[in-house]
């Protein structure tokens, strides 16, 4: 078994992601919450071959893993089929401090899939703010208070897309824990390109957003029906996005709600974050409901300021 926490969205990314690629599968993955609790010695849930790399290194070392094996193969040297390559690296590493060699490796057209699963912090350090930090999400680096009371100011960097319109040779996709069909079969596409490939799956963290452990599926869904995280993938050939419609539009409320780390939201910061959901639902070619326009104006969460907290937690299925 593996000792990350209970209710890990990266855990669950983990096993379907590898379960989609099977057991000619080499993994390499940067420091983070799957490495540090899961490579402690003589213990380890994975069936595979996998590599734990310095957390700026995933795009770097997957390079020499394909470059190695494509040598081998071309010099008669290995008479194998050629592996899916798999890296797998947290928001921290693959946005951050490993945006570049991963930038590299895709640019390079290296024959391997680049993961990034998302929990939008630093979950293994202390639930430090990342860049993929959503607006208004308390870390242990951004604290609501008086001077600053919605705790992160500026909105998460889009990912996904600036590897797609970067990398255009590349095939990209987006998804997340909430659907798992559509995470192994995106999953697959990404290993049957001729190419590198990048996938940035929506993995929530139990820890770090506080909620209940059985909610991180449910979570990994509502996220897509509240118009906060688009799921697409990006077409090398035709060029193009196809883009995920989900059958339900929530108003944002309906996610910020199940997680403490929004619990000191006030009325402005969840009408801003309601405006950036109906962007998204604008730019996906989705038409917006009036009632999520509405959402717009921060006289409709005039109620929150009566609260004990801003946002208490509704911890029910159906919240």
């Amino acid at each position: 078994g593996h000792r990350t926490c209970a209710g890990c969205g990266p855990a669950i990314e983990y096993r379907w992601t590898l379960k989609a690629a099977g057991e000619d599968t080499v993994l390499a993955g940067p420091t983070g919450c799957m490495y540090v609790a899961n490579s402690t010695y003589l213990c380890t849930p994975y069936t595979v071959p996998w590599a734990h790399t310095p957390i700026a290194s995933g795009g770097s070392f997957t390079s020499g893993m394909a470059a190695a094996y494509e040598a081998l193969i071309r010099k008669g040297r290995y008479n194998g089929v050629y592996p899916n390559i798999i890296v797998m690296a947290g928001d921290g590493s693959a946005a951050d401090i490993g945006l570049g060699s991963i930038s590299g490796a895709l640019y390079r057209n290296h024959d391997a899939l680049f993961v990034m699963y998302d929990n939008e912090c630093y979950a293994n350090t202390g639930i430090q703010v990342s860049p993929t930090t959503p607006y208004a999400g308390m870390t242990t680096f951004t604290p609501f208070g008086t001077k600053i009371p919605e705790g992160k100011k500026l909105p998460p960097k889009n990912m996904a897309k600036m590897m797609a319109e970067g990398h255009p040779h590349c095939y990209v996709s987006t998804t997340t824990v909430g659907y798992p069909v559509d995470l192994m079969n995106k999953t697959r596409k990404g290993l049957n390109h001729e190419g590198a490939a990048f996938m940035h799956c929506f993995t929530p963290c139990q820890k770090g957003w506080v909620y209940q452990t059985s909610m991180t599926v449910e979570i990994g869904r509502r996220v897509v029906e509240a118009g906060l995280f688009p799921v697409w993938e990006y077409d090398p050939e035709e060029r193009e996005y196809h883009y995920f419609h989900p059958p339900v539009q929530r108003p944002v409320t309906d996610y910020l709600a199940m997680q403490g780390r929004f619990g000191h939201m006030l009325p402005d910061h969840v009408a801003n974050m309601q405006k950036a959901a109906n962007q998204n639902w604008r730019d996906i070619g989705m038409d917006v409901p009036n009632e999520l326009i509405e959402q717009e104006d921060p006289e409709r969460h005039a109620r929150l300021k009566e609260t004990e907290y801003a946002m208490p937690l509704n911890r029910g299925v159906g919240a």
